[in-house]
């Protein structure tokens, strides 16, 4: 078995997917998982983009599909998290008017995301550091920010955290560790970001979020592919077990595995 052959395989991801039966699918693993832990529904923080997009469409079938079934109401609960002022932020809103969401709430990170910067760099200059936060370092701290919030929220209501995480995103290691990977439940880890794509699609998610180039949180104007090297095309056609140009491969390769703590469960002795 090839490397590729083993990523692959580890990560679950199909060589082509058909987009109803996928959403079906996830739709109704995710309405198990609501009967299973006994909770009143599902938080999803929406982003703006086509990750969180297709997630929320996904929760609010499942939880409008179990109101139904089960003649109680369940919930899907949308969280926009801007830092500060955001004007890249009106995707989220229409991302949640897409998927038809009833329950929304704002959770604005940026007082609170400055205040541990500020903390931070106390801490720093503590310890002889006469210095600014890095922009990756505060990126994080806005990452893990957010999913304090969500999962604060998530307590108080009884609900389930869900995460966006994807198979493109895992192969890169392009998530802060401990953000999106402590969600309770991930209905996208099999997908690639393509596949992501055609569900979005399929569910009706506006075009220009589907299209828009996905942005990371810690530079301004920084994209994904531009920070990593690598496209999301390659790393779809790559998991998909299409050839790719030799020097694409081996940074995908070299990604996996520097990112394996990012897949692990905490190690312990």
């Amino acid at each position: 078995m090839s490397i590729q052959e083993e990523i692959i395989a580890a990560l679950g991801v199909k060589p082509a997917i058909d987009a109803e039966a996928e959403v079906r699918q996830r739709a109704d693993f995710l309405k198990a998982y609501i009967l299973e832990s006994g909770i009143k529904g599902l938080l999803i923080a929406i982003s703006g983009g086509v990750e969180s997009a297709v997630a929320a469409g996904l929760c609010k079938r499942a939880t409008d599909e179990l109101s139904a079934e089960q003649g109680k109401e369940y919930i899907t609960l949308g969280v926009f998290q801007p830092y500060g002022e955001q004007e890249d932020f009106g995707h989220s809103y229409e991302a949640a008017k897409a998927s038809g969401l009833k329950h929304t709430v704002e959770t604005n990170i940026g007082d609170a995301v400055d205040e541990i910067a500020l903390e931070t760099e106390y801490a720093l200059k503590a310890i002889g550091q006469h210095r600014h936060m890095t922009h990756q370092g505060k990126g994080d701290i806005k990452a893990g920010t957010r999913m304090v919030f969500q999962h604060a929220l998530a307590l108080e209501n009884n609900l389930l955290v869900v995460g966006t995480g994807h198979a493109s995103e895992a192969i890169t290691g392009s998530c802060t560790t401990w953000e999106g990977g402590a969600a309770d439940i991930e209905p996208l880890r099999s997908l690639n970001h393509r596949q992501v794509r055609e569900l979005a699609s399929y569910l009706g998610v506006p075009a220009e979020i589907i299209t828009e180039a996905k942005a990371a949180d810690q530079r301004a104007g920084q994209t994904d592919a531009a920070k990593r090297g690598i496209t999301y095309e390659d790393s779809s056609d790559y998991l998909e077990g299409k050839p790719v140009e030799p020097a694409a491969a081996e940074l995908l390769e070299s990604f996996y595995r520097k990112g394996a703590y990012k897949r692990s469960a905490i190690p312990g002795i």
